[in-house]
């Protein structure tokens, strides 16, 4: 082969990088995921890197106790996350295929990633931790302590 030739193969090949590497930058900066409590009272967005971009808080949830709409958060934030992190997998597999740095990639989801085999089926009843009753309500017919 003759070394322009060689050369102009070479530059065809750094260009078709730089043009991929574009590409990816862009799909991955618009890759995110986005989660809904079950209750449908609490939605979480968060950006590629797992960070929070919007969180909507819907009217029923000035009647949460506290910890509950924090456990909800946390909980939908997590979901979102694993849904963004399963869209850069997603993205990465394209340039890169399935190889070590795809294993590397896939090794800095701290959360996993959606479809990595451990996504669970349906969310998980919270359980209720405290009676959210009106007091009067509660002193009128408390629950049953002993059965």
């Amino acid at each position: 082969m003759e070394p322009d030739q060689w050369l102009a193969q070479y530059g065809q090949k750094i260009e078709q990088a730089k043009q991929n590497a574009a590409q990816a930058e862009t799909q991955l900066g618009g890759a995110g995921g986005s989660a809904t409590s079950p209750d449908g009272l609490i939605t979480v967005t968060v950006n590629a890197a797992g960070a929070l971009e919007n969180l909507v808080l819907r009217p029923g949830v000035r009647d949460m106790d506290p910890e509950r709409i924090a456990s909800a958060v946390l909980a939908a934030s997590g979901q979102a996350q694993r849904a963004a992190a399963g869209r850069v997998v997603e993205i990465m597999t394209e340039f890169i295929g399935d190889s070590p740095a795809l294993d590397f990639v896939k090794a800095q989801m701290p959360r996993g990633y959606s479809g990595d085999g451990t996504d669970v089926a349906e969310p998980e009843p919270e359980p209720q931790r405290r009676d959210t009753r009106p007091d009067d309500d509660y002193f009128t017919n408390p629950p049953e302590v002993m059965g």
